[in-house]
């Protein structure tokens, strides 16, 4: 299971009604890449045949089959900070990451 925290579920419907997204989902994505090996890829989407569809605070989370195998247990959550904000994927499937932290190892 994927799950959305509550704050990062807040900055997606606002960043979706400031786009007109709202009756999209939000994809998740594995791709290959970074020094890692692989990295994270996020985007307003619709499903697609196939996709598993998670709901989880209000907000239609879309991952492809293949995905969904590295992210099982993933919290994707919106963090604050003197530098401004971010979404942080907290993966169990991850064994490694780089120093920049921008991909990961599986």
């Amino acid at each position: 299971m994927l799950t959305v925290t509550e704050r990062a579920a807040a900055k997606l419907k606002d960043l979706m009604a400031k786009e007109g997204m709202q009756d999209q989902g939000l994809r998740v994505r594995v791709m290959g890449g970074g020094c890692s090996g692989y990295q994270y890829e996020m985007a307003f989407d619709t499903p697609r045949e196939g996709d598993k569809v998670i709901e989880q605070e209000g907000i239609r989370v879309v991952v492809d089959p293949k995905s969904f195998l590295f992210l099982a247990g993933t919290e994707i959550d919106y963090q604050e900070g003197l530098m401004g904000g971010g979404f942080a994927i907290k993966n169990p499937n991850a064994k490694g990451s780089c120093g920049c932290g921008q991909s990961f190892q599986a």
